[in-house]
């Protein structure tokens, strides 16, 4: 009977005892919840800011229709990405589709899109914007025409060409 007390307290208690340890040990080793990470946080300012992007140009109008941007599917969230580039300055790169390949009025479009976030983003930025790829038969100079400072100056000052911008970046009632 003693024996057989002895084998069972050993057996207990070593089955307790190794339970313990490997209890202990997936307690040390137990992957922790993730922590917030300074990666995360960029992340989900540059997400963030996206978003506020978009917010502004989606209601941009159309020069010929009276639908906005948003509507025409011309612009999607999906458009526009932001990149941190330095402390509180971001990229805005804005891929933007014009509703038929060879539309005429593509540049006014992209010319929109630069007037508006130049005045309405509250944030340090550099801006990009191009017609999505293959989306216009001419997107390589309408590319280079409206990230074109000169350009763009040149073009907002032009008395007709300046009136059709302000009408399309009005914000809605």
């Amino acid at each position: 009977m003693l024996s057989l007390g002895l084998l069972w307290r050993a057996l207990s208690s070593g089955g307790h005892e190794a339970r313990e340890k490997e209890d202990d040990h997936q307690a040390h080793h137990r992957p922790e919840a993730p922590s917030r990470t300074a990666a995360d946080a960029a992340m989900e300012q540059e997400q963030e800011r996206a978003l506020e992007v978009y917010d502004i140009i989606r209601t941009i109008r159309d020069p010929e229709k009276p639908n906005t941007l948003e509507e025409l599917d011309v612009v999607t969230e999906s458009c526009v990405e932001v990149h941190e580039i330095g402390e509180d300055e971001y990229l805005v790169t804005i891929r933007f589709t014009p509703t038929v390949p060879h539309c005429s009025l593509a540049t006014l479009i992209g010319l929109c899109l630069r007037i508006k976030l130049q005045r309405c983003l509250p944030f340090k930025h550099k801006l990009e914007i191009y017609i999505s790829e293959g989306a216009h038969s001419t997107e390589e100079d309408i590319n280079k025409q409206i990230n074109d400072k000169e350009r763009v100056a040149a073009a907002m000052e032009n008395p007709h060409l300046r009136e059709i911008v302000e009408q399309c970046v009005l914000d809605p009632d």
